[in-house]
């Protein structure tokens, strides 16, 4: 008669071919520790199944049981070497079925004893009955005089091998006394080489697909580098998509970039204590971090639920991510130095031909303006005539004002240094701007902060830059609004601060109103060569300008200048 939940060399072979089946999807690892556990439990009837396997210098121990519909147990244990090379697990051996594992891993058994095979499988069908045990080379070295007791009555554990090379144990427990027969004991073992290739094979293939999974983050990665037209900012954000795809379990892993403050995220991403991070160094400074999380908590593998491949794919992903902030960087500082090397042709180019243009024009101009108010002086000139002969005074008057500007800017009005007080510049330019200001509805405010030191500078052309800064000012509120003159300051500089409520400036062109000749007034209201004298004046004063402005509330001019001597 057959024992209930008998099974045959056939049963075995169709659970073997089912586990190397499992073992080449290249699942991860706990996945396939948790299914094929349950084949063995559902396969063997027992009670309990557990499952000690080598990997490394650590050993996975996994354990089912039928309490519970999902029972399974999963941790690492350290590993040790014994003196015989071989490793094991490190357990306390303060018990019976402890240092029976040990044991059996290393197997030191006695084949001449019933409870043990010749391939050195140790099995009983009663638990409670003391058994007595010399094993190991040294016959004083180990011996079990006690039973096993626990709730279980019958145990069986086989060892598992590749080649020479001892890799683990599986252990079966059944709450049935004499539950495993001799027979039952030649299948398992036959079977269990099928389990120990299945283990390492898995192993194999799940590290091969981890493998393929981050070589192909970081080939996506470097597609996405590859994006000339793309920001910084979407880079990253494309970077953080990518990541959950290389982890063992994407569906339920978030990432997170984290750069200067500014943050990247996939959907559903939270802090949780399961996360790998690495930080992103660039040039020598932690600017920000590479964060993967999974939403659901998994059990300890190598680094938390991760595994060493991940911590080295995290690692890369974070210096390649240092590598593009680089290589922005140093594309906007080349696109900068660009720009300002441009800038500083056209103020050459621009400069030589206003001074020639200058020359040129000075000479008529004065021959024009002598002659007009010359004939001025003529009496009896009908008013007609003498109408005309004022507007060609103005007119030359106005043109010989722009050649002036031209000279400044082009360096060739010598300055007049001196000490220069900042209030007075202001009081005294101001003075000419009132009655434009109270004919314009705009309210002229003053706030100069009394006792300011005085600077080394040029007064006149430091009194053409608050005119110049003003007049604007003035031209950028038709419908009346708030002129704000302030001084301040510090240690080493003296401030003037030139703030109005008009029209603004659009971001597409606050960078080009210092250009030369650059303006968006009309035709005949403007050179475009205020802004670039004030400019000119500050420069050559080692001042420093700052211009903030919002569209339709307002401008404000900010210029400092050093104390001490130019």
């Amino acid at each position: 008669m057959r024992k209930p939940g008998y099974k045959s060399a056939v049963n075995f072979r169709a659970l073997s071919h089912k586990i190397l089946e499992l073992s080449n999807r290249g699942i991860p690892r706990i996945d396939f520790l948790r299914e094929i556990l349950k084949m063995l439990l559902n396969f063997s009837g027992c009670d309990v199944v557990e499952l000690w396997f080598r990997e490394n210098k650590k050993y996975s121990h996994c354990r089912v049981t039928r309490q519970t519909e999902d029972s399974f147990q999963y941790n690492v244990i350290p590993a040790t070497e014994k003196e015989d090379g071989i490793v094991v697990p490190c357990v306390q051996e303060n018990s019976i079925i402890d240092r029976l594992r040990v044991d059996v891993i290393r197997r030191r058994f006695d084949p001449s004893l019933p409870v043990f095979t010749t391939n050195g499988a140790f099995w009983v069908g009663n638990t409670e009955k003391p058994i007595a045990l010399i094993l190991g080379s040294n016959k004083k070295e180990c011996q079990y005089n006690n039973s096993i007791n626990g709730n279980s009555k019958s145990l069986a554990l086989f060892p598992l091998f590749i080649g020479d090379d001892s890799i683990g144990i599986l252990q079966l427990m059944s709450s049935q006394y004499n539950y495993f027969t001799e027979d039952d004991i030649h299948l398992y073992e036959g079977f269990i080489e099928t389990l120990g290739i299945s283990l390492v094979n898995q192993s194999t293939q799940a590290a091969l697909h981890e493998r393929v999974k981050e070589l192909t983050c970081l080939y996506t990665i470097a597609q996405v580098v590859e994006q000339q037209d793309s920001s910084l900012a979407e880079i990253l954000q494309d970077i953080v998509d990518i990541l959950p795809s290389a982890w063992q379990y994407p569906d339920i892993t978030s990432g997170k970039i984290m750069l200067d403050k500014q943050f990247y995220k996939t959907p559903g991403f939270n802090e949780n204590k399961q996360k790998q991070a690495s930080d992103i160094i660039v040039n020598g400074k932690r600017r920000g971090v590479v964060e993967v999380i999974y939403r659901k908590m998994q059990p300890e593998l190598d680094e938390g639920p991760f595994l060493t491949e991940e911590r080295n794919l995290i690692n890369t992903i974070a210096k390649q991510v240092a590598l593009i902030v680089e290589q922005k960087e140093a594309e906007k500082d080349r696109s900068n130095l660009q720009d300002q090397l441009r800038h500083a042709d056209r103020l050459a180019t621009i400069g030589q031909l206003a001074t020639g243009v200058a020359h040129e024009m000075n000479e008529p101009l004065g021959n024009i303006l002598g002659f007009a108010q010359l004939a001025m002086k003529f009496p009896e000139i009908p008013k007609q005539v003498s109408e005309d002969l004022k507007k060609i005074v103005d007119a030359s008057l106005h043109a010989r004002e722009v050649i002036k500007k031209l000279m400044i800017f082009a360096r060739q009005m010598p300055p007049q240094i001196g000490k220069v007080n900042l209030n007075q510049i202001v009081n005294v330019g101001l003075s000419f701007l009132e009655s434009r200001c109270i004919k314009a509805g705009i309210e002229l405010v003053r706030s100069l902060s009394p006792g300011i030191p005085q600077i080394t500078g040029d007064q006149v052309q430091l009194n053409q830059v608050l005119v110049n800064l003003a007049v604007n000012s003035i031209q950028a509120m038709p419908d009346g609004g708030k002129l704000t003159i302030q001084t301040l300051y510090s240690k080493n500089n003296v401030t003037l601060i030139v703030e109005d409520t008009g029209v603004g400036i659009s971001k597409d062109i606050i960078n080009k109103i210092f250009i030369p000749f650059f303006t968006t007034k009309d035709v005949n209201e403007g050179t475009g060569l205020g802004l670039a004298v004030v400019h000119g004046i500050v420069a050559s004063h080692k001042g420093y300008i700052k211009v903030e402005s919002r569209v339709g509330q307002g401008t404000s001019f900010e210029i400092r200048l050093p104390i001490k001597q130019l």
